[in-house]
Parts: C-alpha cells; sequence; structure tokens
C-alpha cells in the first residue's frame, strides 16, 4: 500500500482529472470539423461538389497541424519576439519562429504568456492539442465562403500561409499574452480569433476569387438536408468542448461554459425560426433558417461562454440571432455584400455573430462569475479572475478594449487574407476553369460522393451529366 501510495505514474504538478477533461475537450472540438463540418458542408452543396468540399476539409485540418507543430504553436503561445522595445505592440505581437517536437516540449508542464493564476495541470502536449484543433478549424470555417469555385491546389497553400500570417498573430494578441491581452481585450473561446477573423476572411476571399458559376448559384439548393442535420448536431454538441475546455480546469466555469453556451444556442434557434414565421416572405420555418440561428448562438456566446450568467446567456443568443437575422436578409442585398458571392454567408453567421458575440462581453460579463479561484475566506491562493461588462461596473473599460480589440482582428485578418490570395492567384492560380467547374468532383478528384452504375468512363457517368449538374 505504501509503494502504491508514493509511486504516481505521473508528475506531481499533473492533475489528472484537468488532463483527461482538457484532451476530451479538444477531441470534441476536433469531432466538429472531423467529420462535423465535412459532413455539415457536404449536405449544404450540390452534389457535384461533395468529394471536392470534404476533402479540402480533412486537408486543411491535417495541414495545420503539421504547421503547428513545426512552428504554429510556439508563435501563437510561446516567448514574445520582442520586435520592438519593452511594452510596445510589436514587443508583443507574436511568438518565436520554433517547432514542437522534442520529449521536453510535448511532455513538460505547459506553459504560455496568458498563463493563468493558477499553473496549468497537464503537459504541453496536451495545451497544443488542444489550441490545435481551434487553429484547424478557423480555416475550415472561411471555406464555407469559397466552395464551388476554390482551385485545390490554391487551398493547399492558403491554409499554411494563413494559419501562419493572420491566425497566429491574433491568437498571440489576445490569448498569448500578446499586447492586446495585456491593456485588458478578452476573448473567451474564440469569437474573434476564430469567428471574427473566419468572415473577414470568407468575404475577402470571395471577394477575390469571385463568384461561382450563374448556374450553381441559381440552383445552390442543399445536396442532402439529412447530413447538414448530423453536422450540425455534431457542431452544436462538440461546442461544449470548444467553450468548456478553455477555462483550462474541469471546474465549475467548465459546467458554467457548457450550459451557457447550450442556452444562448437554443435562443438563438428559437428566435431565427420566430422571426422567419413572423417576418420573411414565406411566413414559414425551415430547417436552414433554424442552423443559422444555432451557428449565431454558438458563435455569439463563445467570447462570453464563462463570463456571462444564464441572463446573459439568453441576451445573447436573443440579440446576435435577430441582428443576423436582419443583416441575412437586407444588408445581403446593400453593396458591398451584394457583390460578394459568400456562398455560406460565413461574413454573417461567423463575423458578424462573433462582432457582437465579443463587445457583448463588455456588456453582459457578471463580475460573479469566477473563472479561475473561488469567491469566500475560505480560498487560499493568488485571488480570483472575472470580467465586468457596463451592466454590472458601470464602466465602458470592458467595452472600449473588446471595440479596439474587433477592429484590429478585422484590420489585420483583412489585409493578411488579401495579400495571401493575391499571392496565390498569381502563383498556381485561385480558381478551376470554366470546363472544371461545370463538371465538379469528377474533373478535380475522379470520384462522386454518390455514383451511379456505368459502363462508361467515369467522366461520362449518367449523374454527371445529368441537367441537374451542368
Amino acid at each position: 500500500m505504501l509503494f502504491a501510495a508514493t509511486n504516481i505514474p505521473y508528475p506531481s504538478w499533473l492533475n489528472s482529472g484537468d488532463n483527461t477533461w482538457q484532451l476530451v475537450a479538444a477531441t470534441l472540438v476536433g469531432l466538429m470539423s472531423l467529420p462535423g463540418l465535412a459532413v455539415l458542408y457536404g449536405g449544404l452543396v450540390r452534389k457535384k461538389w461533395i468529394v471536392n468540399t470534404m476533402l479540402m476539409t480533412f486537408a486543411g485540418f491535417s495541414l495545420v497541424l503539421v504547421v503547428w507543430v513545426l512552428w504554429g504553436y510556439n508563435m501563437a503561445f510561446g516567448v514574445a519576439s520582442h520586435f520592438g522595445s519593452t511594452g510596445s505592440f510589436f514587443a508583443n505581437f507574436i511568438g518565436h519562429f520554433k517547432p514542437l517536437t522534442s520529449a521536453f516540449a510535448e511532455q513538460g508542464q505547459a506553459v504560455s504568456g496568458a498563463n493563468t493564476l493558477i499553473p496549468f495541470h497537464f503537459p504541453t502536449a496536451t495545451l497544443a492539442y488542444f489550441q490545435f484543433v481551434f487553429a484547424a478549424i478557423t480555416p475550415l470555417l472561411f471555406l464555407g465562403g469559397l466552395v464551388g469555385r476554390l482551385k485545390f491546389t490554391a487551398w493547399l497553400l492558403i491554409v499554411p500561409l494563413w494559419i501562419t500570417l493572420v491566425y497566429c498573430v491574433n491568437a498571440f494578441l489576445l490569448w498569448g499574452g500578446g499586447y492586446l491581452a495585456m491593456k485588458g481585450a478578452v476573448d473567451f473561446s474564440g469569437g474573434y480569433v476564430i469567428h471574427l477573423s473566419a468572415g473577414v476572411a470568407a468575404f475577402v476571399g470571395a471577394a477575390i476569387v469571385g463568384p461561382r458559376r450563374w448556374q450553381d448559384r441559381e440552383n445552390a439548393f442543399p445536396s442532402n438536408l439529412m447530413f447538414v442535420a448530423v453536422g450540425i448536431g455534431i457542431v452544436w454538441l462538440g461546442w461544449n468542448g470548444f467553450n468548456g475546455g478553455d477555462p483550462f480546469y474541469a471546474g465549475v466555469d467548465a459546467a458554467s461554459a457548457v450550459l451557457n453556451t447550450n442556452i444562448a444556442t437554443a435562443v438563438g434557434l428559437l428566435t431565427w425560426l420566430f422571426m422567419d414565421m413572423l417576418f420573411s416572405k414565406q411566413k414559414k420555418p425551415t430547417f436552414l433558417g433554424a442552423l443559422n440561428g444555432i451557428l449565431c448562438g454558438l458563435v455569439a456566446i463563445t467570447p462570453s461562454a464563462g463570463w456571462v450568467n444564464g441572463l446573459g446567456a439568453i441576451l445573447v443568443g436573443l440579440i446576435a440571432s435577430a441582428v443576423v437575422w436582419v443583416a441575412w436578409n437586407y444588408l445581403s442585398k446593400i453593396k458591398p455584400f451584394s457583390k460578394v458571392d459568400d456562398a455560406f454567408g460565413v461574413v454573417y453567421t461567423h463575423g458578424i455573430a462573433g462582432l457582437l458575440g465579443g463587445l457583448m462581453v463588455g456588456l453582459f460579463a457578471d463580475p460573479g462569475m469566477i473563472e479561475y479561484g473561488v469567491q469566500g475566506k475560505i480560498y487560499d491562493a493568488a485571488g480570483t479572475f472575472s470580467v465586468g461588462g457596463v451592466f454590472y461596473t458601470h464602466s465602458f473599460h470592458q467595452l472600449w478594449m473588446q471595440f479596439l480589440a474587433a477592429l484590429w482582428v478585422i484590420f489585420w485578418t483583412a489585409l493578411g487574407t488579401a495579400l495571401i490570395f493575391f499571392l496565390v492567384k498569381y502563383t498556381v492560380g485561385l480558381r478551376e476553369s470554366d470546363e472544371t467547374l461545370a463538371i465538379g468532383d469528377v474533373a478535380i478528384h475522379d470520384e462522386e460522393a454518390f455514383p451511379e452504375p456505368t459502363f462508361g468512363e467515369p467522366v461520362l457517368t449518367p449523374s454527371h451529366s445529368h441537367p441537374d449538374n451542368i
């Protein structure tokens, strides 16, 4: 018994509960991408684009992991590179460009520039994988604005370049102890770093790539709503790991973040449905409308999931879904939005919803929602951490910092995305040829999602030559 009590199979700093929850949360977030987004996108696109869209999802996920291990993680969460004088913006702009491949790098205790009041209770490998799945889903989200015309080889270049130039910078500034974090801007789980940047990238990228063929735009009917239902269901429940994992400990705030996430999502869904029933031309509830409401609730609560109470979560879901519904139905008809073919409306459900969610931190964050530590005399440690919005502190400081952080993310993401897309455009090209776009999967991958029996060559299959696919 003495031997069993004194010989523990892991370091003294490791807490098995925290480590297990962080790995489970990371896996849930990974499932949001694979198979979640792959199935969701496959159901939303026309049949001739299912294989292309799914393969881009899997390939993008894999590319980000390689980049993340070789240099991305330390750029986003490593020691600051200090390009400027101490305390300046560029001194806390980005981390060091170095790999995460040694035994010590993987198995040592996790640390970061934005370390919490309490040391991390798991190894760097756990933190690196958790942060990887967040990085991986971001380009997959803005892929939704580009489907149906983006060249596959272009995608293979865009993903590593965008993660390096755009994502790692935003992540370090807000999450890795960078300048914006030092000034007080916060983002609980990625409303700015992931969703606002994905919305901006989708819009800018779609503007540069150009629209889909008019036949594809006019006949943009989902290929399979059951796939859409399965995909969004995985994304919704996977979000429990997305927001529930970001306190970094299996504590009370993780539970609050999970509950608030689901509250805001349910309210977002119902708000969109009721607005469709009351104000749309058809006056009918639709499943695709419910899908948008779900995304609005999920995205908008992400910046504040562990910092708002239940009432705050209701308000976040309600306001975000209502505002995005108006934008989807009316802003989309005004320039420049009417001129950009954002296939899945990523700029609305992720960009605008993420922006609103980040700003609402400055309104509804409740100082009583403690992320780290507990209140009371029995707590004997470094203190507690929480965030206070206008309605609780009567101070606009947090709202102002959220506004400034949003401006930066919009500016840097738009600039970086434009540079990358123009670079790729003038090297390998961004668009498939018109002949290829008319055919789709068979021309690009020599595969179909639902092939029909034929004795001819794959490119001449009946399913391909059907009028709906031309």
